[in-house]
């Protein structure tokens, strides 16, 4: 084996070189502006002025509600007092939905009153609520493969645990009972739908989020109990008696209603036409203030801009600032802008949707040739801890529609390992963001939106994906 390692090494050098050479092309007078700009906004970060005078004077942000409309008031105000240019609304058709009152007691055979939160667009039960006894099924596909004649009049609870992940990758297996959990069970004839809560904690708190009806099935009601309420159901199943729910929920749909994305600019000097956008959703649920969703995203990606317009110094390429209508029901504002955006102009996007805490990886999705430019960048901030991350990130959901044009993404990740005690609960609130995390946030955004909107050249497109739309 050893007489081969001459021949092998001779096959790498090229690529070697090459690397080297690609990487060593990246001007380091950006790299320092960068690190410098970074430096300063660690130090000097207004991020958390942004998040209190959102989730403190404004509060939650449900979609289509009055919270929606003050918030997009609030937002335009804000970028305009922060300098940004080119403010505007775009205007936005989102769902409107009320949550209503929720109550769920188990009637029978040890009557006890349970924690839960009415799952995002569910129906209501009407006044008379709904009683039927309870089927414990561990997960949808187990209940997809149930006789009809076994679900049919019953409350169907699935009681899956979410897992706790750094990267947050325990939410995606959990979340599918959310999404489409009420459906399956109206087709086999279930009344209605109860989960145990997407969520980490172990906290008194139902976790809502966003279900989904098959048109072609009936609308049943959906409810997710807290994790201990949850405990308490499957302690009474587990004794061998028939257990009995009852339901109230006054849940209800609305027409839908107005809202908007919200713009800000900073224009490029010398591309101005060329975008780097960057952004988090403006919108939150009802439980809580929205604080780590997404507040904490809007105040971020907010801040790092302000940072760059503090420096004084103009960005080659246009850095536009986007707080996205609607993500929780369904991408509304992400959709419409994409629809209206020039694609091709935007030539890298960021989003800031997964809470506060401290970025420990930059993961991108860019064109093969332009990877020696992430690796810049990580480079700049591995002193923070920023580890090298993949080059297949989905980037964020309200940019997802621009990376499905063909848009590059970069994804600085956070640590989740706590996000998912927290998210879509009553305990969404200013309080559980660290300012620290936050300000590591801000700088990391900052440096990283400075060196796009300024490097040499740009990072190539993506395969554009197909969508039923355009096949």
């Amino acid at each position: 084996m050893s007489r081969l390692l001459p021949a092998i090494a001779l096959l790498f050098l090229p690529a070697i070189a090459l690397h080297a050479q690609d990487t060593a092309s990246v001007d380091a007078d950006l790299v320092k502006q960068s690190v410098s700009l970074r430096n300063i906004a660690m130090q000097n970060s207004n991020a958390w002025e942004i998040l209190e005078s959102l989730t403190q004077e404004v509060g939650p942000r449900l979609a289509g509600s009055p919270g929606d409309q003050a918030a997009v008031a609030w937002a335009m105000l804000k970028m305009q007092d922060l300098g940004f240019e080119n403010v505007r609304a775009q205007d936005v058709t989102v769902p409107h939905w009320e949550r209503g009152q929720l109550s769920v007691q188990i009637t029978n055979p040890h009557p006890q009153s349970l924690v839960a939160v009415a799952l995002g667009g569910s129906v209501g039960t009407g006044e008379e609520g709904i009683e039927a006894p309870v089927l414990m099924v561990q997960n949808l596909e187990e209940l997809a493969k149930l006789p009809a004649s076994q679900v049919e009049g019953t409350i169907v609870f699935l009681p899956g645990r979410m897992e706790r992940h750094k990267d947050g990758s325990g939410y995606g297996p959990a979340v599918a009972k959310r999404s489409s959990g009420a459906s399956v069970a109206a087709s086999l004839g279930a009344r209605a739908l109860v989960i145990r809560s997407v969520g980490t904690d172990n906290n008194r708190l139902g976790h809502t989020g966003a279900m989904r009806y098959d048109l072609a099935q009936p609308r049943i009601p959906a409810v997710a109990l807290s994790n201990p309420d949850s405990d308490i159901l499957e302690y009474q199943l587990s004794q061998g008696q028939p257990v009995s729910l009852r339901i109230n929920l006054s849940a209800r749909h609305l027409d839908p209603a107005r809202s908007a994305n919200v713009i800000g600019e900073i224009p490029g000097s010398d591309l101005p036409e060329e975008i780097v956008i960057i952004g988090g959703h403006l919108d939150s649920w009802d439980l809580g203030t929205g604080a780590i969703d997404d507040g904490a995203g809007v105040a971020i990606t907010m801040e790092a801009a302000r940072q760059i317009l503090l420096s004084g110094k103009r960005p080659k390429r246009t850095i536009r600032v986007v707080l996205f209508a609607n993500e929780e029901f369904g991408l509304s504002g992400a959709t419409e802008y994409a629809r209206l955006a020039e694609v091709e102009k935007h030539i890298l996007g960021m989003e800031g949707d997964f809470g506060a805490g401290k970025v420990w990886q930059l993961a991108s999705r860019v064109a093969p040739e332009a990877l020696y430019k992430v690796e810049a960048m990580q480079n700049m901030l591995a002193d923070l801890g920023v580890e090298p991350g993949s080059n297949d990130s989905g980037g964020g959901a309200d940019i997802s529609p621009l990376l499905k044009a063909g848009m590059p993404v970069l994804a600085p990740r956070q640590d989740g390992t706590e996000y998912f005690d927290i998210h879509h609960t009553a305990n969404d609130t200013l309080d559980k963001v660290n300012r620290d995390d936050l300000d590591q946030n801000v700088a990391i955004y900052t440096a990283l939106t400075w060196f796009a909107a300024n490097v040499e050249g740009d990072f190539g497109r993506l395969p554009v994906e197909e969508t039923p739309e355009s096949q």
